[in-house]
């Protein structure tokens, strides 16, 4: 088929990454497809996300071939190591990732708490637990200035998160980066809600969870991370922050379906954490690497 490739502006630039966008369309102008590339800085300067689509009707016509070949010219352009992209495991972009050189490099769990089904007093007991030496504190929006510097250092605790054979890097975070972040979740309409647990000794922050709830408090929010930082671990904080999350999000948006989260397939000890908290899966994606 006759394809045309458009370079599009991008209007969600932000403060620490660009995205790169093109449409695909036919000798009519009707769009076939689109692809989005975002170039990540702040220690993952050698790193594209790519995202083809590629309407079903389109498909197998070349389309997202073009599409892919466009945005991998990019990557290199910008001298980028790598491109990772997801897709469901078994779905078609699934197969087409695999058939363009991608290799799978990491697979995600993807699971579902529905809140009317939370088990309210298995809840309660995990919350009156004693955690001598740790307080819960929260927020919603931006970090509080209080706790600022603090929360960005408490990032860290994500760093050795299990990713597999992904060259995913270590992303470096500031005050500015943590604000930024909230700021864009802000913007697109959405509630950012965060629960942290406290150093009583030093009023430091051992480890944190977000929370990003829809703007009109419906549907299904999103577990964004959950990290304890390795000098606090083995005091079951984790699972003390998240049912604290869940408490607060069954309270403050009764009219939410359920939470949905993500974990790596390897990372056993979140995976029994949300198992015992009621998450129950739904899908399973693949992450796919192509080394440039």
């Amino acid at each position: 088929m006759s394809l045309r490739i458009t370079p599009l502006t991008d209007p969600a630039r932000g403060p620490h990454g660009r995205r790169l966008a093109w449409l695909a369309s036919d000798a009519d102008s009707i769009p076939a497809g689109t692809a989005f590339l975002r170039l990540f800085d702040g220690g993952q300067e050698h790193l594209a996300e790519l995202d083809v689509r590629v309407h079903p009707a389109e498909r197998r016509r070349g389309v997202g071939s073009r599409l892919l070949d466009t945005a991998v010219s990019a990557a290199r352009d910008d001298a980028r190591r790598c491109v990772v992209a997801q897709a469901e495991a078994g779905s078609p972009g699934d197969h087409f990732l695999a058939a363009h050189g991608f290799r799978k490099v990491l697979t995600l769990r993807f699971t579902r708490l529905p809140l009317a089904a939370v088990d309210t007093a298995a809840l309660a007991e995990i919350l009156a637990r004693p955690h001598p030496g740790y307080r819960l504190t929260s927020w919603r929006g931006t970090v509080p200035d209080a706790l600022a510097q603090s929360f960005a250092a408490s990032r860290r605790a994500m760093d050795d998160m299990p990713m597999d054979d992904t060259d995913h890097g270590t992303v470096t975070w500031d005050v500015d980066r943590v604000r930024a972040a909230a700021k864009a979740v802000e913007q697109r309409g959405d509630h950012l809600h965060t629960v942290v647990a406290v150093d009583t000794s030093d009023g430091s922050i051992a480890g944190f969870t977000e929370l990003v709830i829809p703007g009109n408090g419906a549907g299904d929010g999103q577990h964004y991370g959950t990290g304890v930082l390795p000098e606090h671990r083995g005091h079951g904080l984790g699972r003390w922050m998240k049912a604290e999350s869940i408490r607060q999000a069954r309270r403050d948006h009764p009219g939410l379906g359920g939470l949905l989260t993500d974990t790596a397939d390897s990372n056993t000890h979140m995976r029994r954490i949300n198992d015992g908290l009621g998450y129950t899966p739904t899908h399973t994606t693949h992450k796919h690497q192509l080394d440039l």
